[in-house]
C-alpha cells in the first residue's frame, strides 16, 4: 500500500463470537435448538423478570475453559460476570451479562498459515487478548419493503437471547484481509475440533466483528479505529477489510477525517456503509452482576479439562508434513475437519501409503461425501477398506484406472476391493509373455503408426499406450507394458 508519502500499513483486530454448543442457555434451562418457531425458547430468566435469578451453566464454563486452553490463553482462577447496559430491541432485559475487567482467560496466541495471492505461504503467530463468556442477544428480522424507506417494520425473535457465547478478542496483529480470514478460519477449525461449537456461520454460530485502522508505517501510532459488524463468511471478511483499508487511505490522502464508528458490509455493492458512531466502554456503564457469584477454576479442574483436549489442527498439520511427508497443501486439506483427519489416520494405520490415501480422500472420496452430505463416520467405505484398495494398486494387482471404476460401488456399499477384483477378474495382466503377445497384435494392426514412430514421431507413444489399455480393458501393468512396448517399437 505505497503512496507518494510513504507506505501505508493496516492494523486489524477481530472479535470472534462463538456460540457454545450447549443444549441449554448460559443462565437458564431454556433450549438452544436452532430453527424452531420464533419465541418458543424464552423464559423469565432470559427476560430478566423480577424475582428471577440466573445460574451459570457448568457445561458453558467447561467449554469456555477448553476453548481458552486450545488458544494458549491463561485461564484465571477467579473471574466474574458484569452487566453491560445495552438498550436494544433484541435484548429483552435491556442489559447483557458479560465479563469486563476480569475475564475467564487472557493473553494467548494461535499460529495461522497464510497463502496470499502471488506470494509464498507463510506462518504467522497472532496474539489473542482475551476470551470471555457472555450471553447472546436475540435476532431482529426486518420485514416489508418501501422503495424509499426500506423495511417498513421489524420482528424480533428471542430464541437466541441467552445462548452462551465465548467472545475471542485478537490482538491488533493482523495486517491484511487474507490474514484476518485465515485467523477466523483457524478459530472456527479449533472450536469444531474441540466439539464446543458447530461453527455454522450461516446459522450465526460464529460471527466476527472487524476493527481496522491505517497508519503510515509500523512506527506511527494507530489511526482511528473503525468497526465492521457481524461478518459471517471468511471471503466477506477479506473483501470488507480490503475495501475499508482503501477507503480510509483515500480519506486521509484527501484530507478528510476518519471517524470512529460502526459500519456494515454491503455484500451486493461490495462496500462498507455507516451504521452508527462507536460506543466506548463508558457508554455501557459496566458493573459487577449482583445475581452471579465469582467464577472459580482450580488448577486440578483446569488441568483435567486440558487433558481432554484433542490434537489440534496446527499440530496435525505439522505432524502430517514432518512424519508422513505430506505437502503443506495436503496437510491443510486433510485437517480442515476432524472426521476427515480421523478417517485419513485410520487408513494409514491400516497400512495405506500416506500420500496415496491423501489423494483418494481429498479427491474422489471428499467429492462423494460433500455431494451426498455424508459424514466420514457413516461412510460405507471404511478406512481399512480404502487401505486395502491402495495396497492393491501398490502391489500391481490393479491399476489406478480399475480402482477408479470400482470406487463408486465401494463408496455406496463398502466391502472388500480385493474380493471384487477376484470375483470379476479385474486383476492386472503382469505376465510378460501375455503382454508381448498383445503388443505384437497391436503393432501389426498399425503399421503406418509404427513406421512414423520409428521415423521420429515419438509422440505416438501415447497412441500406442492408449490402444494397449483399450485392448486389455485397462488391466495391463503400465510399467511393464511400457518397457515391452518400447523394446518392440525400437526393433
Amino acid at each position: 500500500m505505497a503512496t507518494g508519502q510513504g507506505e501505508w500499513e493496516a492494523v486489524i483486530g477481530l472479535e470472534t463470537h462463538v456460540q457454545l454448543g450447549t443444549a441449554s442457555k448460559i443462565f437458564t434451562s431454556a433450549s438452544t435448538n436452532f430453527g424452531d418457531e420464533p419465541n418458543t425458547h424464552i423464559d423469565p430468566v432470559v427476560c430478566g423478570l423480577p424475582g428471577t435469578l440466573p445460574v451459570l451453566n457448568q457445561k458453558v464454563l467447561e467449554y469456555a475453559v477448553k476453548a481458552a486452553l486450545a488458544l494458549n490463553l491463561h485461564v484465571a482462577e477467579h473471574s466474574k460476570f458484569d452487566r453491560k447496559q445495552y438498550f436494544y430491541p433484541d435484548l429483552p432485559k435491556n442489559y447483557q451479562i458479560s465479563q469486563y475487567d476480569e475475564p475467564i482467560a487472557e493473553d494467548g496466541w494461535i499460529e495461522v498459515e497464510v497463502a496470499e495471492k502471488g506470494k509464498d505461504t507463510y506462518l504467522k503467530t497472532i496474539g489473542i487478548e482475551r476470551l470471555h463468556m457472555e450471553e447472546d442477544a436475540g435476532k431482529l428480522v426486518h420485514a416489508g419493503s418501501d422503495r424509499l424507506a426500506g423495511s417498513t417494520h421489524s420482528l424480533v425473535d428471542y430464541n437466541r437471547a441467552g445462548v452462551a457465547l465465548a467472545e475471542i478478542v485478537s490482538k491488533p496483529d493482523l495486517r491484511t484481509g487474507r490474514e484476518a480470514a485465515e485467523y477466523a478460519a483457524e478459530i472456527r477449525r479449533i472450536m469444531r475440533y474441540l466439539g464446543v461449537s458447530d461453527g455454522n456461520m450461516q446459522e450465526g454460530s460464529l460471527r466476527c466483528d472487524v476493527n481496522i485502522s491505517v497508519r503510515r508505517g509500523p512506527e506511527e501510532p494507530f489511526g482511528t479505529k473503525v468497526e465492521i459488524k457481524n461478518m459471517n463468511s471468511f471471503s466477506a471478511i477479506q473483501r470488507a477489510i480490503d475495501h475499508e483499508i482503501q477507503r480510509q487511505i483515500k480519506a486521509y490522502e484527501a484530507g478528510e477525517p476518519v471517524v470512529q464508528e460502526t459500519r456494515l458490509w454491503d455484500e451486493g455493492k461490495q462496500l462498507t456503509r455507516s451504521m452508527r458512531t462507536k460506543e466506548g466502554a463508558s457508554d455501557y456503564r459496566y458493573f459487577p452482576d449482583p445475581d452471579l457469584g465469582p467464577i472459580e477454576v482450580g488448577a486440578e479442574q483446569r488441568e483435567g479439562w486440558r487433558a481432554e483436549l484433542p490434537e489440534l489442527p496446527a499440530a496435525k498439520r505439522h505432524r502430517y508434513a514432518e512424519q508422513l511427508g505430506l505437502s503443506i497443501y495436503d496437510a491443510r486439506v486433510l485437517t480442515e475437519e476432524l472426521p476427515m483427519a480421523a478417517y485419513f489416520e485410520a487408513a494409514v494405520a491400516a497400512g495405506a501409503d500416506a500420500k496415496a490415501a491423501a489423494n483418494w480422500i481429498s479427491g474422489d472420496i471428499a467429492a462423494h461425501v460433500n455431494a451426498n452430505r455424508l459424514s466420514y463416520t457413516d461412510l460405507p467405505l471404511r478406512p481399512e477398506q480404502l487401505a486395502e484398495l491402495v495396497q492393491l494398486i501398490e502391489a500391481g494387482v490393479i491399476s489406478g484406472k480399475i480402482a477408479k471404476e470400482i470406487l463408486p460401488e465401494l463408496l455406496e456399499q463398502g466391502g472388500s476391493a480385493k474380493a471384487i477384483v477376484e470375483q470379476r477378474g479385474l486383476g492386472m495382466i503382469s505376465d510378460p509373455a501375455a503382454i508381448t503377445a498383445v503388443v505384437a497384435e497391436l503393432l501389426a494392426a498399425h503399421p503406418a503408426e509404427v513406421e512414423a514412430f520409428r521415423g521420429g514421431k515419438t509422440k505416438l507413444q501415447g497412441f500406442f499406450v492408449g490402444q494397449l489399455m483399450k485392448r486389455t480393458g485397462g488391466k495391463v501393468d503400465p510399467k511393464l507394458a511400457n518397457q515391452i512396448l518400447n523394446q518392440m517399437l525400437g526393433g
